[in-house]
């Protein structure tokens, strides 16, 4: 299926069930992948988690059912979501600037979100540096973290924390001695988020390197990442922040028009040289992929 039209189904998905519970493993079918997968994608695409536009779009449509109809504010609160007059108060005020009460009172205007279309724009062209390549099976030794979607699953919040302690504490160090040199990631160390269906409220992150044999030492898991395609992005001599732009990047301009799509497997950021807190470092991110 297009890539891009399958995304618009799941978006379309949610807002046809806007006032019923939404299970993100459903909406991620919609795109032929996992729900946490879906969510990863949507936060990238929209720079929102896909609970966040869900929540306005409901509190949208609220406000203008309290302004166009007679509906007692309890049954509008019930019907978007919310189980107590309490909570729905709490929730609409914070988004409108006033109480569901003063809205109806006063004829206060209210905020409204829109419902996402997607489309692909012509802009000024932009490269990117990707290499296909066919790897086999290799296994990967991390730490594991887990984290709320909702709050950071575009790594902007605690993912970064995460990362400064295991260099406080010498993690990185002890991975990079451990890792394997002549392999496929060439030594690297990794950050690795991976699709988890075990859970639905937070979602795994490692910090690894790959695995060159030994005792695995205590605190340390060992992931086996299966033979696959991957696109490989190079994000040399890139600051910190770049990663996330080419992130956007790689989902906003490459999947849409290429001949491939990610697997919703394993997606991996490779760091080859330099270290991420400086100013410069060299980094991929490593996808993998299949023919669409």
């Amino acid at each position: 299926m297009d890539w891009v039209k399958s995304f618009q189904n799941a978006i379309d998905y949610m807002e046809d069930h806007i006032t019923e519970p939404l299970d993100y493993t459903r909406i991620g079918q919609e795109m032929h992948v996992s729900g946490f997968y879906f969510q990863k994608i949507f936060s990238i695409l929209c720079g929102i988690s896909p609970g966040e536009y869900i929540r306005n779009r409901r509190l949208t449509l609220a406000g203008s059912e309290l302004l166009a109809t007679d509906a007692k504010i309890i049954d509008i609160a019930l019907k978007y979501g919310y189980d107590t007059p309490e909570g729905f108060t709490r929730a609409f005020t914070r988004f409108h600037g006033a109480t569901p009460n003063a809205v109806r009172k006063q004829a206060i205007p209210l905020r409204s979100f829109s419902r996402l279309s997607i489309s692909i724009s012509v802009k000024g062209g932009s490269s990117m540096q990707y290499n296909i390549e066919q790897k086999e099976a290799f296994q990967i030794l991390a730490k594991t973290q887990r984290f709320v979607k909702q709050e950071d699953i575009l790594g902007r919040k605690d993912i970064p924390r995460f990362w400064a302690d295991c260099h406080l504490d010498g993690t990185v160090a002890q991975l990079a001695r451990m890792a394997k040199k002549d392999g496929v990631l060439r030594g690297g160390i990794v950050g690795m988020s991976t699709a988890d269906t075990t859970v639905v409220k937070d979602f795994p992150y490692s910090i690894g390197a790959e695995y060159a044999g030994g005792a695995v030492p205590e605190g340390y898991a060992l992931f086996d990442v299966p033979a696959a395609t991957w696109a490989v992005f190079s994000a040399d001599a890139g600051a910190p922040q770049h990663i996330q732009t080419l992130w956007h990047q790689i989902f906003t301009e490459f999947f849409p028009t290429s001949e491939y799509q990610p697997l919703g497997t394993y997606d991996l950021e490779v760091y080859t040289g330099g270290c991420a807190f400086g100013e410069v470092y060299s980094s991929e991110i490593w996808i993998a992929v299949s023919k669409k």
